[in-house]
């Protein structure tokens, strides 16, 4: 009997942490599939899942150029239709802020830099404030994504002198 009464209220609990948002699924979600530019072997998967006023982002991308890094960002405009990336636009920034990195003023599309490895393979997790999926003004969902040649160097303005774009990607809500 207390072990029934035991799980029944272990049950209840993590469905109410569930409902809460604690250990529970996360709010909406997009995704976007890398493609290379004319020229370039860069691709990969990266996904973003809302978690209160945070957007969690996991990427996965391959044909860098091994033990590089790369300026990693999200783009005005979800086009890719150029070839070279160009049609996205300049860095989504509905708010007119600075570049910049995480850690301070920024753009809402400026990101952590990709960091491949030996092989040429990048994976990286991390989370963005003053972002939103499917809503508002920092809504991610039909921008582009660019991942570009060099690294961000997080102060020339407004681009980070992350060179030319090697991968893009539309943000489609999932």
């Amino acid at each position: 009997m207390n072990r029934i009464l035991g799980t029944t209220l272990l049950a209840a609990f993590v469905a109410g942490c569930s409902s809460m948002g604690i250990g529970g699924d996360a709010g909406p979600k997009a995704s976007a599939n890398l493609e290379p530019t004319k020229g370039n072997s860069a691709a990969g998967t990266v996904t973003f899942a809302q978690h209160g006023d945070k957007v969690a982002v996991s990427a996965h991308v391959t044909g860098l150029k091994p033990g590089s890094e790369h300026g990693f960002h999200v783009h005005e405009k979800g086009d890719c239709s150029s070839g070279d990336g160009m049609s996205t636009g300049g860095h989504f920034n509905p708010a007119g802020k600075a570049h910049g990195p995480q850690t301070g003023e920024h753009h809402a599309g400026d990101m952590p830099s990709l960091k491949a490895d030996s092989s040429g393979n990048a994976s990286a997790s991390f989370e963005l404030s003053g972002v939103s999926i499917g809503s508002g003004a920092g809504d991610l969902v039909g921008k582009g994504l660019i991942v570009h040649a060099n690294p961000d160097d997080y102060k020339t303005q407004p681009t980070g002198n992350a060179g030319g774009r090697i991968a893009c990607a539309v943000i489609r809500k999932a």
